[in-house]
């Protein structure tokens, strides 16, 4: 084999795997999304719930997060970007302080056998404290 051939043949390895990494990864399409305003406003915040209980119609954004959520879940956010993967811990972190409901049905859906909340979270834990920082 020349060495033209067996670089051709390196390239095109590169190539193919580094498209079988990007095919792997979940759509980086909405990491710029403003998740503060979204968290600021009950009525956004609800919507996006809703759109995840099936309760409610889902923007483009609410889709591909439902399309995804369950296997974030299930692989511990292995596909996600860094940005997913702070938005992620910010829209957790907001759900668990000020909106438990939500969290709670959000969790009976998409973690029903508790895999999630056993990993990462203390059972039972009081966040009330937190409530005001």
């Amino acid at each position: 084999m020349s060495s033209i051939s067996a670089l051709l043949l390196i390239f095109a390895f590169l190539i193919i795997g580094d498209n079988k990494v990007i095919a792997e990864m979940y759509t980086t399409k909405y990491d710029n999304i403003d998740v503060d305003n979204i968290l600021a406003s009950k009525r956004l915040l609800k919507n996006y719930v809703n759109c995840l209980l099936d309760q409610g119609v889902c923007t483009a954004e609410g889709k591909e997060l439902k399309k995804y959520l369950p296997d974030a879940i299930a692989t511990e956010c292995s596909k996600c970007s860094p940005a997913q993967k702070k938005i992620a811990g910010k829209v957790f972190s907001h759900l668990l302080l000020k909106h438990r409901d939500d969290w709670n049905k959000l969790t009976a859906k998409y973690d029903p056998e508790g895999r999630f909340q056993n990993k990462y979270l203390i059972e039972d834990e009081d966040y009330s404290d937190l409530d005001e920082a």
